[in-house]
Formats: structure tokens, sequence, C-alpha cells
């Protein structure tokens, strides 16, 4: 069948033909807005390969690796097995003693890109990390040494610096925030040690968790694999808007699951390893837990959102008058969703800086001003966590077979001489209170936001939370000094 030609069932008059014409007109312009808006697929990404190549490096480091005497077990110096061992080896080789130990080097591949034209190099901590010596070997062949300047954990970020004679091609920083699930990337970098390679896909998701407590990754299907680590993804205008910096992969090539660290988190620690050679983070001073629906309930928050403050150690928090139990909604004008937004928000501000922390309490909310210390110094530090303190009585409630503490609970739980609350004796492993992973031997310090000392206080918070018509009662619970809320079902 022969497609059919569009008819008009009348003669058009001048006036119509002029309408028609203007019809078909605007929608050939909406046509190609559409087009334009939605950019298609690049006809080819040599360009920009050719354009950012200059400033992408390959990084080999070298590391002394110190090995056994050769032929001979490690033994611990100075163990009765050592002569022996020495003596069976003499046997084996008679006249020859032992041989000698000889160090090895090992060495490790990976990636960077240029980000000055004075030679400062991006890269991951995991390249670099425990290397004696660093390599970089530029597009066109060139290898220089470089130093380290300064290396982040955290984020696996590393700094390098190389020194030339001449101004090195860089490239620049883009904003990792702008880009959306579905944009093209082009990742560069040494894969398996096979030097200078590019690998094309499409931004695959945002905002990815591993493990990091600053992780925001970029997941991508570009292909990446072992020696991409370190090097740049590429937006389509050559500005680099991530770190690679890891796979998910089950045989340890790719299969389409990469994540790059964004941009916007790298920029802001190259700034600080830059200027200080290390990281200089905002602290709160608080420890802190998700809300989750039942907790909202348990305190009358309308929305599972905020931060749950389960702990204030000395510190900034403490001085500003945070306290247990306290959720933290708003933190210097943004608004907090969850734990890891704060984390992150916290650690991104200036320290010193004074800022409005917005907290629920007791029904309403209060704003506190808080001076942030420097998250690096209290690490160092190591906080202790504040634990609070006594007689017995054993009593079940809640699926929960409740003591009241004494000196031999104290010392059997390895506890401080103060620590005071309600010992969980038993938990019935049918009850709502053992699926939420309470077990023997926790200690419960708070009921309602209030300390518990004996059954009777919580006897007495369970009584008050009814009247309250509350469905659910919080609790504040301690396990090996680390606390964190549980809410409990009251029906």
């Amino acid at each position: 069948m022969k497609p059919q030609a569009l008819t008009l069932s009348a003669p058009m008059t001048p006036v119509a033909r002029s309408i028609w014409v203007l019809v078909l007109g605007l929608a050939l312009l909406f046509a190609q807005a559409l087009t334009a808006s939605a950019r298609g697929t690049p006809e080819s990404f040599a360009d920009l390969a050719e354009k950012v190549s200059p400033a992408v490096v390959n990084i080999t480091t070298s590391t002394t690796v110190a090995t056994a005497t050769d032929g001979m077990p490690m033994v611990p110096e100075g163990s009765p097995f050592e002569d022996f061992f020495r003596d069976f080896l003499d046997r084996q080789n008679p006249g020859e003693g032992p041989r000698p130990q000889r160090p090895r080097r090992s060495q490790a591949l990976g990636s960077g890109f240029v980000i000055s034209e004075d030679g400062y190099i991006v890269t991951n901590n995991h390249v670099i990390e425990g290397a004696d010596e660093v390599s970089v070997e530029f597009f066109s062949g060139k290898t220089l040494d470089a130093k380290v300047v300064g290396t982040d954990k955290n984020t696996d970020i590393a700094l390098l610096k190389v020194e030339g004679d001449e101004a090195l091609p860089f490239v620049s920083f883009g904003d990792s925030d702008a880009m959306r699930v579905g944009e093209w990337v082009m990742a560069m970098g040494n894969p398996l040690g096979q030097g200078f390679s590019v690998s094309a896909g499409i931004v695959s998701a945002r905002g990815r968790a591993l493990s990091g407590t600053y992780d925001d990754f970029i997941q991508t299907d570009a292909a990446i694999n072992r020696g991409n680590s370190g090097g740049p993804l590429f937006n389509m205008d050559g500005q680099v808007v991530g770190v690679n910096t890891a796979i998910l992969s089950p045989n340890g090539g790719s299969i389409g699951i990469g994540f790059s660290m964004a941009s916007n988190v790298v920029s802001k620690v190259i700034t600080q390893l830059q200027e200080f050679g290390e990281t200089r983070r905002g602290w709160l001073g608080v420890r802190i837990q998700d809300v989750t629906e039942d907790v909202a309930e348990a305190i009358g928050l309308e929305t599972a959102s905020g931060a749950l403050v389960t702990d204030v150690p000395e510190g900034p928090s403490m001085e500003a008058g945070i306290e247990s139990g306290d959720v933290i909604l708003s933190f210097d004008g943004t608004e907090v969703a969850d734990t890891r937004e704060l984390v992150r928000v916290v650690g991104n501000s200036e320290i010193g800086k004074a800022v409005r922390v917005v907290v629920f309490r007791d029904g309403e909310t209060q704003t506190l001003m808080v001076t942030l210390g420097r998250r690096e110094d209290a690490e160092a530090e190591a906080v202790p966590a504040s634990a609070p303190a006594n007689e017995p009585i054993e009593k079940e409630v809640l699926g929960l077979k409740i003591a009241e503490m004494t000196d031999e609970l104290r010392e059997q739980l390895d506890l401080n001489p103060g620590a005071d609350g309600l010992v969980v004796a038993d938990v019935a492993e049918d009850s709502e209170a053992y699926e939420k992973g309470l077990r023997a031997g926790d200690v419960i310090t708070e009921a309602g936001q209030q300390k518990v000392v004996k059954v009777a206080d919580l006897e007495a918070r369970i009584k008050e939370a009814e009247e309250a018509g509350r469905k659910s009662l919080l609790l504040l619970v301690r396990r090996a000094g680390e606390p964190r809320f549980v809410a409990l079902s009251l029906s």
C-alpha cells in the first residue's frame, strides 16, 4: 500500500494558506527546539580527547619490600624454632649458611591529571599510599618525579607536585552538582597498565555512597578498570566532574558500574591540601543517628528527617547547649535530611565559624549558635563517649528483662564506676526489641528522653507516653559505650 499524501477537503483561501504556513513554521521551530534541548549522541569524542589528553598522566609508584631470608621460614627473632630452621637449612646447603635478605621493589600503576601549569597533579590516595618513589608520565612521553603534597584518606584523594622546565597543560574542575543522570561523560587513564586510554559512557546515578563519611560518587558505565584509579571523568566541555576511584565487579574487570568521586568534593579537599598540606574540616561535636518513622512518632516529630543526637561529648555542641535527644533539623541555613548530609555540610564548613543550628526538643524548635571546631583535632584526641549511673530488682517490660544497676553488673559489663541506667538481662526472641537489635548486656540510660536508673522510672515513662497518646517509647541504649536510640511499640 502506497503512503497517501496529505490532502485538504476544500481549496484554501490566501488567508487560510498563510495561517497554514505559519502553523507549519511554528511546528518546525518547536521540533528544532526539542532536538537542541536534548543533546544527542556525540558524533565523535576525538576533539575532546585531543583537547584534554596532554593534561592526563600515568602514575607509577615504587615501594621497597623487605623479603625473608631466601628459604628461611618467617619465625619470631629469638624463637626456639629459629635455630632449628637454621640448622635444617645448613644441612640442605652445607657450607653456604643462610642466604642474606634481599629487599625487592614493588611497583603499582595508576592515573592522574594536572590542575595547574606549575605542576599540581590530582590522583587517588590508594595509588600512592606507602610509595617511596612516584613517577609521572605525560602524554608526550616525558617523565618527571613527583612529591606528595598531601593526602586525604576519607575521600581517597592525593595531591602531587612535579617541577618542570615549562608551563604544563592542565584541566579545570567542573560543577559535578550540575551533572544529570543520562549525560555523556568520558574517562581517561591507564587501565591495566596499557597506557593512555579513553572510554565513554553516561552518568548512571548521582550521590552514591560506598563506605566513606564524605562519599559523593558519580556512577558511570564508562569503562573503568584497575589502573584507571585517580584518572579524570570529563563532561562534554572538557571539565573534570569526577575522579575515577572504584568499580563494582565480581571479576576485577569493568562490568559498567564505576564510581568517580564528585569534583565538588575533590576541589574543596585539593584547595586545603594545597594550602595546608592536610584537610581542615569543621566539627560539630555530636554523635548522631538517622530519624526513623517510629522514632519520629515517639518524640512527636511530624516527618522522619534530621539527625538525632545520641551523645554530646565535650566540645562545640556541649558548649552551645545541644543535648542528647535533640533532632538537628537545620545547620547554617541548610535543611538536614539525614546524618550523611549533616556530616558532609559540617565537614565543608569553616573551622571557627559560628553557625545557627535549629534543633527539635520537647515538641518545639530552638535555635542555638555553635562555634565549630576542627574534626581532625577531635579525632586525634579520641574524645570518649559520655556515659551516665545504681541497684538490684528485675522486671519484664516491652519484651525485655530489666535489672537495676549494681557494682557487680558494672564490673561484669566493664562499665565506668559511675555508670547508671537499667541493664538488659534478657530479650525475648519473639519481641520487637529483639528485632531491633537489643541484646543482653545493653544498658538503657534514657526513656522518653529522661534518665532512668530504676525500673519504676521506666514504668513511669511508659505510663506518661500512653497517657499522651504515643504509640511508642524512645529508649537511649548503650552498648560498649556506644549510644543509639531505639523506639519500641507500647501496644
